[in-house]
């Protein structure tokens, strides 16, 4: 028997780690893409229905050309880009710097652990990824990742 691998395609999704929370999320746009209109929403998903009371949240993003302010203008009404600009302080990692944080072992924990196989479908992917959210939300530990500049010579060789 021969057998042919046929790809059918790939989801991607938006890491979110809120680790004073103790908290992970995981947002995958309408057709499971990550565009710019992708990113808005996940912004919009983080703000109004993980952190509807924060007054400020802050973030750490890596370098994606998607991980803008601007999104939001063309995803929402300017009353409601403005509001949610106003609520996040957004930073970024540098460009060829090694970035191995929170957001990131949690991709790696995320994939290691229920995405380690073939997926058939978005809806598939979405199950699997709630499941797995469910059980490690459940546990919530609050995460203490730190970093002193002073050791940034020796730890990013």
């Amino acid at each position: 028997m021969n057998y042919e691998y046929v790809g059918e395609g790939s989801v991607s999704g938006f890491m979110i780690a809120i680790p004073h929370l103790g908290k992970r999320d995981v947002f995958v746009g309408g057709d499971g893409r990550r565009t710019s209109l992708d990113f808005a929403a996940c912004l919009d998903h983080l703000a109004n229905i993980l952190l509807p009371n924060a007054e400020k949240i802050v973030l750490i993003m890596d370098n994606l050309n998607t991980h803008k302010e601007a999104p939001l203008y063309d995803a929402f009404p300017p009353e409601k880009a403005r509001a949610l600009c106003e609520r996040f302080e957004m930073h970024w990692t540098p460009y060829h710097g090694s970035w191995l944080g929170m957001a990131e072992i949690e991709i790696g924990l995320l994939g290691r652990t229920c995405l380690d196989r073939r997926i058939v479908s978005v809806g598939e992917f979405t199950n699997e990824v709630k499941a797995y959210l469910a059980r490690k939300n459940e546990d919530s530990k609050s995460i203490n990742w730190q970093f002193i500049n002073e050791e940034s010579p020796i730890k990013l060789k």
